[in-house]
């Protein structure tokens, strides 16, 4: 077997035989995915996946960034291309590359993926890359394969996309009017729109007002744009908004100097400075209208994007060329809740790159603040170490019950439910090490077991 049953619990006999208990509980619990980057389309159409490498290498930025960083080609694994080439030829280079994966949660997710889903039970390598090639292509044709099918064997409850305001949202609207019964809700990403340094934002600004039927031009009806746009997502489902701005930074600028500002980002000149402060005034415009439509707002700050210069002229945004970055909350977000940190209608997500914050910062302010709750690790602490770590230093001040479960935030579909069993897996373990040292009583590890598994991320996403 690729996996050991026993993975990720406690090394010691007695804090290992409760974590085994926990687990038992909540290991077949519906999974909510209440973030994440997986297309609507795959369900809407609901056509088999084309190959393995389509599936498992190229979405996966955690995959091509580290064979990038032992100097394999994209162009060898032909990212950012729609259709492959020689998808056997790409799966080679990964299997043979696969050794570069031990330690790491990329190793741990694609193994439960090959031993769970195609009964693989030789590693994955050179001498078995043609093998695993062939039958996994051989499944992906079956019915038991297709996207619709998969989300039922995974017993997803809910799958969140993330979604431009530009998008038609066709797709969502495609698969509510099927006769499929499953919930796949769309979440309001603006970041095209709020952020001037994205590329082609004023064009961008232009094609939000021709969707909306409002002057664009003017800060009053690019915000009635902004409103419009979060009513159609909500129509179809969409309980929440993410922002990925490069900082925590807010701002409570008066009509007037918003306008002004406004009017400054909208044409060529404005400088750094200009477009970070309306960003900053945005995320408290955002919070503002979260407050009015119960959409809950997420921030996912301290994040330099693209910082390969050249890997982003050459294929574009997220190609795994993000690189985490030193992130203020105590500061950045006063303006914001100095007006609505109180109000407790209003349900903000604080996620982070930055762990210095976890006891410092974020677990204080969500110990604190009636509006704030805590993400899961995120991104590159999506791992058992940064789970074990969130837990440890937020706890103490925030509790488990101002955090919000977990969420896999993920493009490739078929590890979500590996994702989702090492955070319980984690959890457990977390949970036990308490139960053991006789700081929770056993009958509450397992309620609060349930309730990171399952309850709080239902209840702070208001699925």
């Amino acid at each position: 077997m690729l996996m050991h049953e026993d993975r990720l619990f406690p090394a010691e006999a007695g804090a290992r035989a409760v974590a085994r208990a926990l687990y038992a509980q909540v290991r077949d619990l519906p999974i909510l995915s209440p973030h994440g980057h997986t297309q609507a389309a795959w369900f809407a159409k609901n056509e088999p996946f084309p190959d393995p490498s389509k599936l498992f290498v190229q979405p996966d930025h955690y995959v091509f960034r580290m064979l990038l960083s032992q100097g394999v080609s994209l162009d060898d694994l032909e990212i950012g291309q729609a259709e492959l080439k020689d998808a056997r030829k790409v799966w080679r280079i990964f299997a043979s590359h696969y050794y570069l994966f031990r330690g790491t949660p990329s190793r741990l997710w694609l193994d439960f993926a090959f031993q769970k889903l195609f009964g693989m039970q030789q590693r994955l390598c050179d001498e078995t890359a043609d093998n695993y090639f062939d039958v996994i292509s051989e499944k992906l044709c079956t019915p038991e394969f297709l996207p619709r099918a998969l989300y039922e064997r995974f017993n997803l409850e809910v799958l969140a996309t993330t979604d431009s305001p530009l998008d038609s949202l066709a797709d969502h609207q495609a698969i509510r009017d099927s006769d499929w019964n499953a919930r796949i809700l769309p979440t309001f990403r603006p970041d095209s729109v709020v952020d001037p340094e994205f590329e082609g934002f004023a064009e961008n600004i232009c094609t939000l007002g021709t969707l909306t039927g409002e002057d664009t031009a003017s800060w009053t009806g690019y915000l009635a744009a902004l409103r419009i746009s979060r009513a159609r997502f909500k129509t179809l489902g969409c309980t929440a908004t993410d922002h990925g701005h490069p900082t925590a930074q807010t701002a409570d600028l008066s009509q007037a100097e918003a306008d002004k500002l406004f009017q400054k980002v909208l044409k060529v000149g404005a400088d750094a400075a200009d477009c970070e402060l309306f960003r900053a005034q945005m995320l408290t415009e955002m919070a503002r209208m979260s407050l009015e439509d119960g959409l809950v707002m997420q921030i996912h700050p301290g994040c330099v994007r693209n910082h390969n210069h050249k890997l982003f002229e050459r294929f574009g945004r997220d190609v795994g060329a993000d690189i985490p970055h030193t992130t203020n909350y105590v500061d950045a977000l006063r303006p914001l809740l100095d007006r609505f940190g109180n109000e407790r209608d209003l349900t903000i997500i604080l996620f982070t790159l930055d762990e210095s914050t976890y006891s410092r910062e974020l677990a204080p302010l969500a110990g604190h603040y009636p509006c704030l709750r805590l993400g899961p690790s995120w991104w590159f602490h999506d791992s058992p170490e940064g789970m074990m770590r969130f837990r440890e230093q937020v706890t103490e001040t925030a509790g488990f019950y101002n955090t919000v479960g977990f969420n896999d935030d993920t493009r490739a579909f078929l590890s979500i439910p590996a994702r989702h069993d090492v955070a319980r897996r984690m959890d457990c373990a977390f949970l036990a090490k308490l139960v053991t040292e006789h700081r929770l009583a056993e009958d509450e590890a397992f309620e609060v077991a349930h309730d990171l598994a399952y309850r709080l991320a239902k209840k702070a996403y208001r699925l």
